[in-house]
């Protein structure tokens, strides 16, 4: 009589989103606040091309390839104006480099939100909240 054996399946693959929090646990605080403004934003992470050259990807361990994403992004993606800004001050956050301020009038409110909060991280601030304000 022949045994049936169950197949076996390795667990599932956490999501990318959280393989990359994961890593970002161990670097510095710059790429911390990178990583959470990408997952955060959560359009541009989401698109193929982007992933395809920012993220080493094992299937188990991912992580974000700073120096190639940004040796290339700029000409290998196809960006709108708020993308290219996002990713600029992004990757300025994550990736020291230097880059025009004036960039945030292209970013709409969301993206700027999140950017606000990434650069509050990189100073090391937690008290500051970015949201709605009365001047």
């Amino acid at each position: 009589m022949d045994r049936i054996v169950a197949p076996t399946t390795d667990p599932p693959t956490p999501l990318l989103t959280d393989r990359l929090t994961e890593w970002a646990r161990s670097r510095d605080v710059g790429e911390r606040a990178a990583v959470a403004a990408l997952i955060q934003e959560g359009d541009v992470l989401a698109r193929g091309d982007v992933r395809d050259l920012l993220v080493v990807d094992s299937g188990r361990v991912a992580s974000l390839d700073w120096p190639r994403f940004e040796g290339q992004y700029r000409t290998a993606l196809v960006l709108d104006t708020s993308e290219r800004a996002f990713l600029d001050l992004v990757v300025a956050v994550g990736f020291p480099r230097l880059v025009p301020l004036w960039q945030v009038e292209n970013l709409g409110e969301r993206r700027l939100a999140i950017v606000l909060r990434a650069l509050a991280a990189l100073a090391g601030v937690d008290t500051i909240a970015v949201g709605t304000r009365a001047w």
